[in-house]
């Protein structure tokens, strides 16, 4: 009987394999000290091979990049239900998003930390991920908005600052959980959303808080 043939893997598994070694390592050890040497060995391949199918090492962390961004912004759009309350949409987007932020911090340090420290095209690689999901929270807070205030119309503006101002928040709050020890992703979420839905709870009333008249001669 002849010897049996080993069942040669796809490319696009080989490839994934490749990317999740190569996320492991640029997580751990951070861009510049990561080695082709080591990805290759983590992902149980030749470092030719790994060359040959991404390139350079700059490809292969954008490649990463892209990968971990998209995993991201679709984990929050699928935890969000549209037929909830709008405190329930932003719990469960918040919630969905450190669930996964903890379930892969280093896929978080790779976009929270090294691609935005270590200029373009990485940077912009994340800047497009995080508008997409600044996007995404300020068309649900407008919606929440507009039905609140009975005025379709309302602008985008009155809104757009508030979104930011809370994606830039669950990025820190992220980056922090994941290195306190005890802390859940539930808890993560429940303590941006104690301190963002009271604002916003505020904004939905109409009782927004305005700065106090300036001092004569201030």
């Amino acid at each position: 009987m002849g010897a049996v043939k080993t069942k040669r893997m796809p490319r696009a598994v080989r490839e994934q394999q490749m990317l999740d070694a190569a996320v492991e390592t640029f997580g751990r050890r951070g861009y510049m000290a990561a080695s082709m040497d080591e990805i290759a060995e983590l992902a149980g391949v030749s470092k030719p091979l790994v060359y040959l199918y991404l390139n350079s090492k700059e490809d292969l962390f954008t490649a990463c990049i892209r990968r971990e961004a998209k995993a991201l912004v679709e984990a929050v759009r699928t935890g969000v239900r549209t037929d909830v309350p709008a405190d329930r949409q932003l719990w469960d987007g918040l919630r969905a998003f450190f669930a996964h932020t903890a379930q892969h911090p280093h896929a978080w340090s790779v976009l929270h930390l090294q691609a935005r420290t270590h200029g373009e095209p990485f940077a912009g690689e994340v800047a497009a991920m995080r508008e997409e999901i600044v996007a995404f929270v300020t068309q649900l807070i407008l919606v929440a908005a507009r039905d609140a205030h009975r005025d379709p119309d309302l602008p985008e503006r009155e809104v757009a600052g508030l979104a930011e101002a809370l994606v830039g928040a669950a990025e820190s709050l992220a980056a922090w959980a994941n290195t306190t020890d005890g802390t859940s992703a539930r808890q993560a979420a429940a303590t941006l959303m104690n301190f963002a839905w009271a604002g916003l709870g505020n904004l939905m009333e109409g009782r927004s808080w305005t700065p106090p008249e300036a001092a004569v001669g201030a």
